[in-house]
């Protein structure tokens, strides 16, 4: 009788568990960490480019689905700084590590482990952080290749799991990112669904400005260049017109300035407008930004904007200009005021 009124009795159904966490992504600088952070959210939050030391501050990518949500901090290379902006960013690197519930240490399968895999190994291995060794770039690497970075990794510190990935194809990703998930705590949804980054859209535009400035400049652009953005504000946004056009009477910009185009954004469309200031050491970084007739800073604002457009998913106007700013990455009043 008790058996039988207890069967009859409706079952209640079993919260399904969430999980939830940070990551952190670290290694030697150009080993991949910003194309993982964006091929794992699906869009692009972080800024690629082949030369070193491209990210400077923390970046937060997010991947969440039904079960989970992974927070992923892509994390400056850790290297030997030069310049107190050098030693900031290997600073904040470090600091991740114990602030994470998981690290994932990239190496690359192209390249044997060396001395900075070495170094920054055993930084992860004094967190006493759970971690994870991915080995990437398997794309430009043979079997035999792979699996000697993978025997030659597994002394360099206590990992929960090695996974060989290509961050550039997507192989392997889906593997790490379930191998992640394993390891998540439960928790709550630290971000509303639909947002894939943390970071303001005048960051994310000027991130684009300089990933675009690399790629154009290339071996002629130095590394210390600085690029920031801010919003217009509404009253000022009123000197233009819709196609992004400064009105008549309205002051024209400097002869080290460009605009990148026109957007033919009818006027009910959203219209995002930047003011981007690009910093340079020397008058001479200044003509290279700058172009033959501007071509540089142009061609760099319009690639911009037209990427910023998609990702933002409004009309994106940009305002550019440079400025001389001698030995800012080494003043640490300058990194202060650009918030590194």
């Amino acid at each position: 009788m008790s058996d039988s009124s207890n069967r009859d009795q409706p079952i209640e159904p079993v919260e399904p568990i969430f999980r939830s966490g940070f990551v952190s992504l670290v290694g030697r600088p150009n080993v991949g960490k910003s194309t993982l952070v964006n091929n794992v959210v699906g869009r692009k939050v972080s800024i690629v480019s082949d030369k070193p030391q491209t990210t400077r501050t923390k970046i937060r990518g997010v991947h969440t689905t039904s079960s989970s949500q992974i927070v992923l901090l892509d994390t400056p290379g850790i290297h030997r700084p030069r310049t107190l902006l050098g030693e900031r960013c290997n600073e904040r690197s470090v600091q991740t590590l114990r602030e994470v519930d998981v690290v994932c240490l990239l190496v690359e399968a192209d390249s044997p482990i060396g001395p900075g895999d070495r170094f920054i190994a055993n930084l992860v291995k004094e967190s006493r952080t759970p971690a994870i060794l991915v080995v990437n770039k398997v794309d430009l690497a043979d079997a035999a290749a792979v699996a000697k970075r993978l025997s030659d990794s597994s002394g360099l510190a206590d990992f929960a799991a090695f996974v060989p990935i290509s961050a550039l194809t997507g192989d392997g990703v889906d593997l790490l990112v379930a191998e992640i998930n394993a390891r998540l705590p439960e928790g709550p949804e630290y971000y509303p669904g639909g947002v894939v980054t943390d970071q303001p859209e005048a960051v994310l535009v000027a991130e684009l400005v300089r990933e675009k400035l690399l790629a154009i400049a290339r071996e002629e652009l130095p590394h210390s260049i600085m690029v920031t953005a801010e919003a217009f504000e509404e009253e000022e946004q009123e000197s233009f017109n819709r196609r992004g056009r400064k009105v008549e009477g309205s002051e024209e910009g400097s002869e080290e300035g460009g605009q990148d185009g026109e957007s033919s954004a009818p006027e009910k469309e959203e219209i995002l407008r930047f003011r981007v200031t690009i910093r340079v050491e020397r008058d001479s970084q200044k003509g290279i930004v700058i172009g033959h007739k501007g071509s540089v800073l142009r061609d760099a604002g319009t690639a911009a904007r037209v990427e910023a457009e998609q990702l933002l998913g409004a009309r994106v106007y940009i305002e550019n200009k440079v400025k001389v700013d001698p030995n800012w990455q080494r003043r640490g009043h300058a990194l202060d005021r650009l918030g590194l």
